[in-house]
């Protein structure tokens, strides 16, 4: 297949190119920045030739990107904690969606994956999460344009749109080019310390998301897959790590209604000052009040297995000890370098 991928520098999107070249297929990048583009595919021994530059709610940029595509993933979404930026989150995350897959279906492509998230399905008031559930009623400006592009998705599917919704819950893995959120959490504990709270994290290796979202593709599947991975209490997750790095961790143990306390305060500082912290009373509700997510669907449908947590969390260290992100000491006692 020919597949268009948006968002081809971030961390999704450069493991989905990496996952199509893999497996075959034939991709054109749509990305904003061309010397970023250069650069974090040069890492990876490659010379990327057939792409477009602009943004993602530049039809004529859309036009040219997906022409003669069989097939588009699209993983562009703009991030930010700056209310500042809630009027371009929204128009590049809504309206943007909106653009990329009416110009993919225009041309006729039948096989489209649009990313979601887990986390926009997330209510603490559930005992479970699948791809029925209800999407969640937001708070932040960023959750928010993300929920109102699922809900158009939705109804895109409803009307009889080929489109595949993945909603992966926290992604961590290697070869990051930003530090992603799910890595920012590991990247915390592995410097400073481990917290002890209620609920726990669930974690999926970005290698097997992309590899998901191949599958997806090639079968053009329709419809809303959970992509879970694995769940593991902190108080589990701070003796996986302590196990691979032979090595014990600062662990405090702190309550829940405290950490969103916390929370609740940077929100408020936030309002008259940016702070560089992943702290925030939404980052603190998802921390300490996950709901597992049930992807049975996803594993069935594709007869998928995920890759050990271990293995996830190893070779996210090692990277980060190989990036001068953490002290090499910390991973010294890890089997095998990444």
């Amino acid at each position: 297949m020919d597949v268009f991928v948006t968002g081809a520098t971030g961390f999704i999107g450069l493991h989905t190119v990496l996952a199509l070249q893999a497996a075959g297929h034939s991709v054109r990048l749509g990305v904003r920045n061309r010397e970023k583009m250069i650069g974090l595919y040069a890492k990876h021994g490659m010379t990327i030739n057939d792409y477009v530059v602009g943004d993602i709610t530049d039809e004529r940029m859309l036009s040219r990107g997906l022409d003669g595509c069989d097939a588009v993933v699209h993983t562009a979404a703009l991030v930010s904690t700056d209310p500042a930026h809630s009027a371009l989150m929204r128009h590049t995350n809504v309206k943007g969606t909106e653009i990329v897959i009416n110009e993919a279906l225009q041309q006729g492509i039948k096989s489209i994956v649009y990313v979601s998230s887990a986390a926009a399905l997330f209510d603490p008031g559930l005992s479970s999460i699948n791809e029925d559930t209800p999407i969640a009623d937001a708070t932040s400006p960023y959750a928010q344009s993300k929920a109102d592009a699922d809900r158009l998705v939705r109804r895109m599917v409803a009307e009889g749109a080929s489109i595949a919704i993945t909603y992966p819950t926290g992604v961590m893995g290697p070869d990051d080019p930003a530090i992603s959120e799910g890595n920012q959490s590991l990247l915390f504990i592995l410097r400073n310390f481990h917290v002890n709270t209620s609920s726990g994290l669930q974690i999926i290796d970005v290698r097997d998301l992309a590899s998901v979202q191949v599958k997806l593709l090639e079968g053009a599947h329709r419809g809303g897959f959970i992509v879970g991975g694995h769940y593991c209490p902190w108080r589990e997750l701070g003796a996986i790590l302590e196990a691979l790095t032979a090595r014990r961790l600062l662990k405090l143990p702190l309550p829940g209604p405290l950490l969103r306390g916390i929370g609740s305060l940077v929100d408020q500082l936030n309002r008259v000052t940016t702070i560089d912290t992943p702290i925030t009373r939404e980052a603190m509700e998802f921390a300490t009040r996950w709901v597992q997510c049930d992807d049975r669907k996803l594993r069935e449908t594709l007869s998928l297995e995920y890759r050990p947590l271990q293995d996830t969390l190893r070779d996210t260290a090692l990277w980060f000890s190989a990036q001068g992100h953490i002290n090499a000491q910390i991973t010294r006692n890890m089997a095998r370098p990444y």
